[in-house]
């Protein structure tokens, strides 16, 4: 039995960020979880999904967030409890349907769950999805420990149905990811049939009169949070410096407070209700001290909002130094540890203070460099994407006119990085790559002779392309779409998508076949193997010097991780040390130098490039790019 799903009251269990979030959700009832695969959050649907049936309840990766955000809604409008998880960039996507829900209202309870990446450690950006809640006039709660992840969690659904709200639930990576003990409730074993009640239609309109009842929800929040256990203060009645705090900031701080030994100076207000803020008791304790520090990822939020609550109440409270992001005092970028906040604190009250012993750090790295290998950011051993990227740089080449590849977010964006040649020259949002491409494909009337290349993953095409390659086929742009499908939502753990055959829960489902979406909309397409490089090549350059408008090439080939998992390589691979020139072959290394497969290395002590066994996956293309023929495959 999965962890998450045990029936155990009091049982304590060690769980993942993620984890805990979906337990809180099968402790308050849930019965309709949708998501889009998207790290930080995958996990949470993603565990889900394996207790689906056991729990009795419905899990799905939808195409994309805006649905998912609608899937969950229904449940809730027919009065059941419905979750949607997502990622900071997701939001964005569920934004055009959430700022009308606000409108509307719900029903059943129903949480959102966003999981931001400070450091955008997998991620395009580091956006802060917490403006959202202010944007959209909703309630916010930032979960600091993993016992409080699950317990906010459940509690999001009973203040959901409370303010006939959706709740946004905001984690970050260190939260999401990291794990800790969590003592279990239980489960609830009755449910009542969904009907939604067509008395009461969810419609926006009258604008006026639901944005103002929305105010008033909002202004319950706030009384509601007023009272709120989640939110906590630590440390002496006058402090000499207050800490405002939310999220995994709340163990950054503690940990400071503890190591620096300056209990009796500092008091720490974590707020687990971040918006809208529980005036009173944040001013109750910006009357304690005179110097403010804010410790949270990634905008100074919380800071701009206590910030204007001062301001309102400056007469009362005195003057304040406040200080955080907007003074530079904290970093404004990337994320928050334990050592910024030590090195911030410390500086603050001028404490002594030394976390290791001189030298250690030097000696730790050096000893690091000797112990493990060096890892750049680059392609799996054997993933079709490097094969298709050296195909398009030679492609480019071979045509001369300084063609460009217009690219998207997935695992294909090391394109624009030494595994993919430096092909990839644009990097946004999902679906972007074929969007510009709709753009510069206009653009020959003005001028514009270099031929364009958008790229796409398959997971990808079904969330965010297609209206894209709807709108160049409808105004006429003149494009190549390369659509890389290797049969998996690869980046962020090899989720089922619309063309797997499989839903989330493992079963099947029909394939939306890729081509004939494609040839649906009016494009001309055509299906290649990457690892054929040779033909891919040809396909490339051909297709580029077509100037009819849009024209789709399908790179099939199954990801290698996926690949691995239900069949042997395809290829055994062994280099000749009689061929193979090393050093002194003309290409200066062109197999461990630039087309970098992690299968390759370079052999010091030989002078020449030998196969990595545990590393390869047989894939076979580095035999294709070896100039003297020393890299050599031969059926397993």
């Amino acid at each position: 039995m999965s962890t998450i799903a045990q029936d155990a009251p009091g049982k304590i269990v060690l769980l993942m960020g993620n984890e805990a979030i979906a337990r809180g959700a099968l402790e308050a009832g849930v019965k309709v979880c949708a998501a889009y695969p998207g790290n930080p959050s995958s996990e949470i649907v993603g565990s889900l999904s394996r207790v689906a049936k056991e729990a009795g309840i419905h899990v799905e990766w939808s195409v994309n967030e805006k649905v998912a955000l609608e899937v969950a809604t229904a449940a809730s409008f027919a009065g059941l409890r419905g979750l949607c998880s997502m990622k900071q960039n997701g939001l964005n996507v569920a934004s055009d349907f959430l700022l009308n829900l606000n409108l509307t209202g719900c029903e059943g309870g129903l949480v959102v769950v966003v999981a931001d990446d400070p450091g955008a450690l997998s991620s395009s950006n580091e956006e802060d999805s917490r403006g959202f809640a202010r944007l959209g006039d909703l309630p916010l709660l930032e979960p600091a420990t993993f016992q409080e992840t699950k317990e906010m969690t459940k509690w999001a659904f009973d203040l959901s149905e409370d303010l006939r709200l959706p709740v946004l639930v905001r984690s970050v990576t260190r939260v999401s990811h990291a794990r800790g003990n969590v003592r279990l409730d239980e489960l609830p074993r009755l449910a009542h049939k969904p009907h939604f009640d067509t008395s009461r239609p969810r419609i926006t309109l009258p604008v006026l009169l639901n944005h103002k009842a929305l105010r008033e929800k909002l202004r319950r929040a706030g009384q509601l949070f007023e009272q709120s256990l989640f939110n906590l203060y630590r440390g002496p009645q006058e402090p000499e410096l207050l800490i405002i705090t939310c999220g995994s900031g709340w163990m950054y701080c503690l940990d400071a407070v503890v190591n620096l030994d300056v209990d009796d100076r500092v008091g720490i207000l974590k707020l687990g209700t971040t918006w809208p803020l529980p005036e009173q008791l944040v001013l109750d304790h910006l009357k304690k001290a005179d110097q403010v520090l804010f410790i949270e990822e990634v905008n100074p939020f919380l800071e701009g909002n206590v910030k204007e609550l001062f301001a309102q109440n400056c007469h009362a409270l005195g003057l304040k130094n406040f200080i955080g992001k907007a003074t530079q005092t904290v970093p404004d970028v990337g994320e928050l540890n334990p050592d910024i906040v030590t090195n911030t604190i410390q500086d603050l009250l001028e404490v002594a203070y030394e976390p290791r012993p001189p030298g250690y750090s030097l000696k730790a790295r050096e000893a690091a460099s000797d112990l493990v290998p060096e890892r750049k950011l680059g392609f799996c051993a054997g993933c079709p994407h490097r094969a298709t990227y050296w195909a398009v740089k030679n492609a480019l080449a071979l045509d001369g006119r300084d063609g460009f590849v217009l690219g998207d977010i997935g695992c294909y964006s090391l394109g624009m990085g030494p595994t993919g040649f430096g092909q990839m020259k644009t990097l946004h949002a999902m679906g972007s790559g074929t969007g510009l491409a709709c753009g510069f494909g206009q653009l020959e009337a003005f001028g514009l002779d270099q031929p364009l290349i958008a790229v796409c993953g398959d997971s990808t095409f079904y969330h965010a392309v297609m209206p894209a390659l709807a709108n160049a086929r409808y105004n006429g742009s003149n494009f190549l779409l390369l659509l890389l499908d290797n049969s998996a939502t690869a980046m962020t753990g090899f989720q089922p998508h619309p063309g797997t055959g499989r839903t989330a829960t493992g079963d099947k489902a029909p394939v939306l076949d890729l081509r004939a979406i494609c040839e649906s909309l009016g494009a001309s397409v055509e299906v290649a193997d990457p690892f054929d490089m040779k033909a891919t090549t040809e396909t490339i350059l051909r297709l580029l010097q077509d100037d009819e408008g849009v024209k789709v090439l399908i790179l099939r080939q199954v990801c290698a991780l996926v690949r691995s998992r239900h069949q042997q390589r395809l290829y055994h691979m062994y280099i000749d040390p009689e061929l193979c020139l090393g050093g002194n072959c003309g290409c200066n290394r062109l197999c461990t130098r630039v087309f970098k497969c992690p299968g390759l290395v370079w052999d010091k002590d030989t002078g020449k490039a030998r196969i990595d066994e545990a590393i390869c996956t047989g894939c076979g293309v580095c035999a294709e790019i070896c100039p003297t023929s020393a890299i050599r495959k031969e059926a397993p």
